[in-house]
């Protein structure tokens, strides 16, 4: 495996033989898919993601670690919040967790790809009292009884910009599915259409959360102002990530500064 390029070799070994213990796979077959590129979390099944094992496998975006900020900032955000929804959802790596930590919310997970949607109602099933996976284009996938009611929105939606993706890593554009990549020219296309509709179903108050690029965060903050919202930047250097909060009506300067 390391002559293959895996720099973590001897870690990432003992992860495919643990997993080829109760695997249908042989661990030869495993080392031969990771060793030929795929994803290491494709081969063993799963993504560590805030604490959490993500069931997660081929055609499936794996969660990065820079995501587990996005969902800091939500709970943060939205502790007391009863309805959340998660758009372009994955594998519902942030469902699941905010499943986890917010023991009394009702929680729906949406994403227009059917083979992730499957892994989300496979992470959320021990939520399945509470927690619905829709299938379908952004809020098109939502019961229309949500609409006005949804207290905490997360959208882990595409930012990549179009002719940035070729220059990602190979594990990421030959293995994962481009629509979970693909953020239109700008890399702002999908973030639009999130914000072009969110105000037709948050509640009075209600946050949208969203990740970014720090390049990117200012004209996301942009965009959502465009449409009625009060959006401001948190971001963490350790990790690289940038997170844009957006609140339905107008917050003040104390509540910014107890997000940031």
């Amino acid at each position: 495996m390391r002559a293959a390029g895996c720099v973590f070799a001897e870690e990432e070994a003992g992860m495919i033989l643990d997993a080829a213990a109760w695997a249908a796979e042989s661990g030869d077959g495993m080392v031969e898919r990771r060793c030929a590129g795929e994803p290491l979390e494709h081969v063993v099944g799963w993504a560590a993601f805030g604490g959490l094992r993500i069931a997660v496998g081929p055609g499936v975006f794996v969660p990065r670690r820079r995501t587990e900020f996005l969902l800091e900032q939500a709970l943060r955000a939205g502790r007391d919040a009863a309805v959340v929804v998660d758009l372009c959802c994955g594998a519902g790596p942030l469902a699941t967790a905010l499943a986890v930590r917010l023991p009394r919310a009702e929680l729906h997970a949406a994403d227009i790809d059917p083979v992730q949607t499957a892994y989300a109602r496979r992470n959320l099933a021990l939520f399945a009292d509470r927690a619905s996976v829709h299938e379908g284009d952004l809020y098109d996938a939502l019961p229309a009884v949500l609409r006005g009611r949804v207290e905490l929105l997360v959208a882990n939606a595409p930012y990549v910009p179009r002719d940035a993706i070729a220059t990602l890593p190979a594990e990421a554009r030959d293995h994962e599915p481009v629509r979970s990549l693909d953020g239109g020219a700008d890399g702002l296309a999908v973030q639009r259409r999130v914000a072009e509709g969110v105000l037709e179903w948050l509640a009075p108050g209600g946050r949208l959360l969203v990740e970014t690029s720090e390049r990117q965060a200012p004209l996301t903050c942009g965009v959502f102002a465009d449409v009625g919202l009060d959006a401001w930047v948190v971001e963490c250097e350790e990790r690289e990530a940038s997170v844009v909060v957006a609140r339905r009506g107008r917050g003040d300067e104390g509540e910014r500064t107890a997000l940031a």
